[in-house]
């Protein structure tokens, strides 16, 4: 017994220990003072033991310049997309990184400064290696603890994943553990001039605090639909200096990618051909920006139906394992290379490449006498992909439709480069494992 004791007080003080070391490894000095001595330091004196101090210093220089900045890039680029509800840190790391070392490579290049190419990729990999053993430490030993002002949601919250709700019956419970950032419904009728007063001084001592619904929407990533207001979504339009220079960005990449892309194209194309009879490009009307028809382009992945083949509304929601799919379309619907064609969309300015997808006229119709202020989401161009695509992925009844209507809702109020960012590496996720397809 005296062994099992022993062993199990040793097992809890680990515990400790690693709960502590992984809180101290999610503040941002720490983890800054890792990437530049894993990142800058090691690399040089790696260098250093395998090749002799050149004649050109200045080649020394711009390599230990340049990959502090490649770190400090791909550090805010890893910081802004991994707070974001739902990120996964293990599928931001790489491209956060690969970006960043690219754009100090490109700008090397171009002003055509010597750097080393060796001492670049040692610390694209250290740094790398050294943000995924981080990630993956922190979120094994690291839940996040919030402190709830009133328990009327504290069994809806605390089916909320990865976090540890602490609730406070009164300010003097609070006051006693003023580390933790407060949760409240500051709409709640019951909550008393003891608590206002409380919240205040708090607020102006510089503690969190948190509104319920807010908080509750950022866990879960969605804007819940209750009724349409400004103190919901703020401004209505999602004004953005972002959203004139996401026009143009969708242009140019979209024109880029037709060319590179159109030997997939004629390949799949001549396959869809071969595989079942009809035309190869599924043409469609649907309800695009601003509430305005236009007719989206897909590389058919179904059978062709005939004119009377049944009630429109059904047969524009694919189902599950739906006969109509063809040998050729499963394929080309789990990587959604069926949506190639609507890179011509994106070009003459009817889609973007990450929006809310757009419907079909009638169930765009049906889903607008069935749930209020659906037009809401035309308010930004429809996508070939979107926050409700990574998040939910195919739906097939109106209860999925108002989910998705809620990620839709979350994805216009946080309408912005670094919500885009992350979308695109959840969408590469989603295309290698096919979640979501239909």
């Amino acid at each position: 017994m005296n062994t099992l004791s022993h062993l199990a007080v040793g097992t809890e003080q680990q515990d400790r220990f690693s709960r502590r070391l992984a809180d101290a490894l999610f503040r941002i000095r720490y983890q800054l003072i890792g990437a530049i001595l894993f990142g800058v330091v090691a690399p040089v004196i790696l260098r250093g033991q395998f090749e002799r101090l050149p004649d050109q210093i200045a080649s020394y220089d711009n390599s230990l310049f340049g990959t502090l900045c490649a770190v400090l890039i791909g550090y805010m680029v890893f910081r802004k997309v991994t707070v974001l509800p739902g990120s996964n840190a293990f599928t931001s790391i790489t491209p956060a990184f690969l970006s960043s070392y690219g754009i100090i490579i490109a700008i090397f290049f171009i002003l055509r400064l010597d750097y080393s190419r060796a001492q670049f990729l040692v610390s694209f990999v250290l740094t790398t290696c050294w943000f995924i053993a981080l990630s993956y430490y922190v979120a094994r030993f690291r839940e996040a603890n919030l402190g709830l002002v009133s328990s009327q949601k504290l069994k809806e919250l605390a089916s909320i994943p990865g976090v540890s709700w602490v609730n406070f019956a009164s300010p003097e419970a609070a006051s006693k553990q003023r580390h933790l950032p407060l949760v409240v419904n500051l709409r709640d009728p019951k909550l008393g001039p003891e608590w206002e007063r409380y919240l205040a001084e708090e607020a102006i001592a510089g503690r969190v605090i948190y509104n319920t619904k807010q908080i509750v929407e950022s866990l879960e990533g969605r804007v819940r639909v209750e009724h349409l207001s400004e103190n919901s979504f703020g401004h209505l339009a999602p004004d953005s200096i972002y959203a004139p220079a996401k026009r143009y960005i969708d242009a140019v990449t979209a024109a880029v990618a037709l060319v590179l892309l159109s030997p997939l194209f004629l390949i799949v194309a001549a396959w869809i051909k071969l595989d079942s009879p009809g035309p190869v490009i599924f043409r469609q009307e649907r309800m695009g920006y601003r509430g305005k028809t236009f007719t989206m382009f897909k590389l058919r992945s179904m059978t062709v139906r005939a004119p009377d083949a049944g009630d429109e509304r059904k047969l524009d929601m694919t189902q599950n394992d739906d006969q109509r799919i063809t040998r050729s379309g499963r394929f080309i619907r789990k990587t959604r290379i069926d949506e190639l064609p609507q890179l011509w969309n994106i070009f003459i300015g009817e889609m973007s490449w990450i929006g809310p997808r757009p419907e079909t006229l009638s169930l765009s119709s049906w889903y607008e006498e069935e749930i209020p202020f659906y037009r809401y989401r035309h308010i930004v161009r429809p996508g070939i992909t979107g926050w409700a695509q990574v998040k939910q992925g195919h739906v097939t009844s109106v209860d999925d439709v108002r989910r998705k209507l809620e990620y839709d809702f979350y994805y216009v109020k946080h309408f912005s480069v670094w919500t885009d960012v992350f979308i695109g590496i959840q969408t590469v996720r989603v295309m290698f494992t096919g979640l979501g397809a239909k």
